[in-house]
């Protein structure tokens, strides 16, 4: 929100970057059609924090962190809510003679007088960061239960009336189109992954997946069960009159942010069909690998494996652990002009420009093993398959690997080192498997802690306890201390950890975001001559210790000693 040639002298006066370093960075930001602003933080060169105090300074306005600032609702409305979308500007504070506000936008006079003499207010202009008003916008609306109040005060005619009304006339109803506009807009302003409508006896039970958890939301009556239901099949061009049979289907909204994909399941059950919507933001800001959590160790050896010409790069892990996350990041940093990717998906979660992606179609016969055959002919020089879930696919995928292809797909295994046995058991010659077998990364996702609540303690003797009973506490402290994450004279269960203890910014749970948690099992010689001799899972285990691979345990570990996520958490997602 810093006009260029500002960001230039601010970043220039407090020797963050010189004049050559930002002519570079101005010229990369033009050819990746970012702002230099984002670039700045993508590549962690100065803090929004750090820099929007040091515009503040610039321009010689006072800096306001809004994070864990109450504003009075009466304030907040002194800027109608549209105004304060489209501008990005928050009232926080009033006095009898002064408003002040807080901005990213500080030339923009024509509003401060606007706001001056709308409110007969004098206006004291603050800078924040865009966090902080992303965040404080949220204080518009309502709580859920509230807006449902609201629009669950309809007259018992009404109700009496919707039952002989049609499908297509019930999804039109206006205490539906708000019912549903109202899960839409806090799902995304939740950061959801997914809503579940689901019907049960008497009433409907509401819950959004944050964060990888499921929590309840709201429970609604079940008269309006038969309107939100079509509402949602009319907006996913899914067929009314269908009730017995699953209907997958999709639409977009545009919100003042960002654009989000919604794919759409709808399954019938005994108390009536149950919806979940998948929420699948619409923007090109790509992650990093560094951002998903690989440590720099794994780092490096993925960067060395995903520069390789051909060969095969498997990610595993279950359902829900990032796999397609950490595919389209590698994806991103290979797409170039001059190859050529092609990808066969079910279902194509983000789109990605400048790659051919296609998606499964079983009702046809378009499946991941003829969608592989048929790329084979459209020369590509990078393939990624969503999944390899069987013999076919897989035989051809470690083909194309063989011929000079890089081979990209996901396994359902639990870890790195067991998916050698499972492409065994699918009939791959052990051979084919050690020539053409690159690098396997295992994962899960942590919720992150929440950093404006984050505090440290020391586990308790009952937690280390459950601890010695779930996992061998003494190897896994040999592991880290190996690493160079433990010193020689500290132990787990003397260590330091970190939790959240809830704030209104993570809605009370500790926890906000995720991030990744991995192995990688680069393929050497020496694992290479124990696939060739179908050596045991035991075998192959203990050669991979030997290598030193840091598992997921370990990784865990670390991240929650480093205050990154919590030792429950790692529990949590590593337990079998």
């Amino acid at each position: 929100m810093i006009n260029r040639q500002d960001l230039e002298k601010i970043l220039e006066t407090n020797d963050i970057i010189d004049k050559k370093q930002a002519a570079i960075l101005s010229k990369e930001s033009q050819g990746k059609g970012k702002s230099l602003e984002s670039l700045l933080f993508q590549k962690k060169l100065v803090s929004p924090e750090k820099l929007y105090q040091l515009a503040a300074k610039h321009f010689n306005l006072p800096f306001i962190d809004l994070k864990n600032k109450t504003v009075r609702k009466d304030i907040l409305l002194s800027i109608p809510e549209a105004t304060a979308q489209t501008h990005k500007i928050i009232a926080f504070d009033k006095t009898d003679t002064t408003l002040r506000v807080a901005t990213l936008d500080v030339d923009n006079i024509e509003l401060f007088d606007f706001l001056a003499k709308k409110n007969q207010l004098k206006i004291e202009v603050s800078l924040t960061t865009p966090e902080n008003i992303t965040e404080a916008l949220k204080h518009y609306h309502r709580g859920l239960n509230a807006e449902f109040k609201s629009i669950k005060k309809t007259d018992k005619k009404d109700s009496a009336k919707k039952g002989q009304k049609s499908l297509k006339n019930l999804a039109q109803d206006l205490p539906v189109i708000r019912i549903i506009n109202t899960l839409l807009e806090y799902a995304i302003l939740e950061k959801a992954s997914d809503i579940h409508i689901e019907p049960a006896e008497k009433e409907i039970e509401i819950r959004y997946r944050v964060d990888g958890i499921l929590q309840k939301v709201m429970t609604l009556p079940k008269t309006v069960h038969a309107g939100i239901i079509a509402r949602i099949k009319i907006l996913a061009d899914l067929k009314l009159d269908e009730h017995r049979m699953p209907q997958d289907g999709r639409f977009k909204i545009n919100t003042n942010e960002t654009k989000v994909a919604f794919r759409v399941s709808i399954m019938p059950t005994f108390d009536g069909e149950k919806a979940v919507l998948r929420l699948l933001p619409d923007n090109n800001q790509q992650l990093t690998l560094e951002e998903l959590g690989f440590q720099p160790s794994a780092l490096k050896i993925v960067r060395k494996n995903i520069k390789k010409p051909h060969g095969m790069i498997l990610v595993t892990g279950p359902t829900g652990s990032g796999k397609t996350t950490t595919l389209y990041t590698v994806l991103n940093i290979l797409n170039k002009p001059e190859v050529n990717i092609s990808t066969i998906e079910d279902p194509i979660e983000y789109r990605m420009p400048g790659i051919n992606q296609s998606q499964v179609h079983q009702k046809i016969g378009f499946t991941f093993a003829v969608g592989l055959r048929a790329f084979l002919r459209q020369d590509p020089d990078i393939i990624m398959v969503g999944e390899i879930r069987d013999r076919e696919t897989a035989e051809i995928g470690i083909n194309a690997a063989m011929t000079g292809h890089l081979v990209l797909s996901t396994l359902h295994t639990n870890d790195a080192v067991t998916s050698i046995p499972r492409l065994l058991d699918m009939k791959i010659p052990p051979f084919l498997i050690s020539s053409t077998l690159n690098l396997i990364i295992a994962q899960r996702l942590v919720r992150k802690i929440c950093k404006d609540c984050m505090e440290s303690y020391q586990p308790d003797k009952k937690t280390m306890e459950d601890l010695e009973q779930q996992f061998n506490l003494d190897n896994l402290e040999a592991a880290l201390k190996k690493g160079g994450h433990l010193s020689e004279d500290d132990s787990i269960k003397s260590t330091t950890f970190y939790h959240g203890k809830g704030c209104p910014r993570c809605s009370n749970s500790g926890y906000r975001g995720r991030i990744g948690i991995y192995e990688t099992l680069e393929i050497n010689e020496e694992i290479s001559k124990l696939i060739t001799g179908k050596a045991s899972l035991d075998k192959l285990e203990i050669a991979t210790k030997k290598l030193g691979m840091t598992t997921i345990l370990q990784d865990g570990f670390i991240k929650a000693k480093d205050g990154i996520t919590s030792l429950e958490e790692v529990l949590r997602v590593t337990r079998e």
